[in-house]
């Protein structure tokens, strides 16, 4: 679900954040919803009041749920919670650290480009099977967050950051 507003201006802003204030309204997480609400003016019925909603909605969500899963890959980078390339990722999966059991490092989140090759990922789920894994980002959209060209295979290990990651994950989804 997206959480959307009415500004001082009174126009519609997206809320991806959730933290905007205001009397909020909710739409699903897919492009088609946002457009058929803009198409039969239901932001202006839910607001129970006149409001301007920008024409390139739809593509301005799409570009900040992107932007925020983007951002919440950095600071699991930055934290130490995140590795890619195929040999850090297949080290990570594989490496059983003291005390901790092969399934516990398992229990993160992999992230495959949505334009990786198919053999490089056929081999990393055959290290983790059950692990959850998604291909949303393209592989320079997964670079960016890592200060590469490219980059095609990531892990998150188990925590916070790597729940809410999946959640943006799934919203960002919907718009593309």
């Amino acid at each position: 679900m997206i959480r959307f507003v009415v500004g001082p201006d009174g126009s519609v802003t997206a809320d991806i954040g959730r933290r905007l204030p205001g009397r909020g309204f909710w739409l699903s997480a897919e492009r088609d919803m946002v457009n058929t609400a803009c198409a039969k003016n239901l932001f202006a019925k839910a607001a129970k009041a006149q409001v301007k909603v920008p024409g390139d909605l739809a593509d301005r969500i799409e570009g900040l749920l992107a932007r925020r899963c983007l951002d919440l890959i950095g600071l699991a980078r930055r934290s130490g919670q995140a590795v890619a390339g195929f040999e850090k990722v297949s080290a990570e999966l594989g490496s059983k650290g003291p005390g901790v059991e092969g399934d516990a490092k398992r229990s993160g989140l992999l992230l495959s480009a949505s334009d990786g090759a198919e053999d490089g990922q056929r081999k990393i789920r055959a290290l983790a099977p059950g692990l959850p894994e998604v291909k949303v980002l393209s592989a320079a959209e997964l670079g960016l967050a890592f200060g590469r060209d490219r980059s095609v295979h990531v892990f998150l290990a188990p925590g916070r950051l790597a729940s809410a990651l999946l959640e943006e994950m799934r919203r960002l989804k919907g718009f593309r």
